[in-house]
């Protein structure tokens, strides 16, 4: 199937399952999912993955449910939202061998009002967590994180704020990069509406030109994934 944007009836679908969450409703209309979200979020992550080969040789882009494409069920296990049937649309890209959520990645989410798209790793995990802060001891590599988030901020991209509020043991709030131990994850974002382009295949242009502002970024994390303490 080729890419020619994602659909309408796909957003509105989004909007019934609000008013409609339960797995009986949405086992009985899984096939409107099938045909209006999930066939273009497959070809989109064939294409984009095609693409984003220029940027990261060598991005995962797995086209199904569980690779690049997140499930629809909810694990209500782990969230605070109970409802069994998620109405946001998530596709990642990732690199590297660990796991997906804890790699440098590209990354898109989608609702029927607002498009997300992002670089980088949305949440610290702790063994990732102790890792980014002794990385970012080393001087050099706070340095690099600090600039590089600096030009992003001049091309009037989004950062994520930081979460802590106190600094961690070892670091000295006078210390110019300090303020990098404060994060608990790194990632630079944008958000629209899902307008003509989201709906048409020059998506793939728009999402593509960000994630090419932010290859610094999606860069600097892969290599803290591969840094060990010796």
């Amino acid at each position: 199937m080729l890419f020619n944007g994602f659909t309408q009836e796909g957003l509105d679908f989004l909007d019934q399952i609000k008013t409609n969450n339960n797995k009986v409703w949405f086992e009985d209309h899984r096939h409107i999912w099938e045909e209006t979200i999930l066939k273009p979020n497959i070809a989109y992550v064939n294409e984009m993955g095609e693409h984003l080969i220029a940027l990261a040789p060598m991005i995962k882009a797995v086209p199904k449910v569980s690779g690049s494409l997140f499930k629809i069920y909810r694990d209500v296990r782990f969230s605070n939202d109970k409802t069994p049937i998620k109405t946001r649309i998530g596709i990642m890209f990732w690199q590297g061998s660990t796991h997906r959520m804890q790699s440098a990645s590209f990354y898109m989410h989608y609702t029927s009002s607002e498009v997300f798209v992002a670089t980088g790793i949305r949440t610290f995990k702790p063994p990732l967590l102790k890792k980014y802060r002794e990385y970012i001891q080393i001087e050099k590599n706070a340095k690099a994180l600090h600039e590089i988030l600096e030009k992003l901020k001049q091309k009037k991209i989004e950062i994520i704020e930081p979460h802590f509020k106190r600094y961690p043991v070892g670091f000295d709030e006078t210390n110019p990069y300090a303020y990098l131990s404060l994060f608990n994850a790194m990632y630079a974002y944008t958000t629209f509406k899902p307008n003509k382009t989201f709906l048409s295949k020059n998506i793939i242009n728009k999402n593509f030109k960000f994630y090419d502002e932010t290859l610094e970024l999606f860069h600097w994390l892969y290599e803290l994934t591969l840094y060990s303490k010796d």
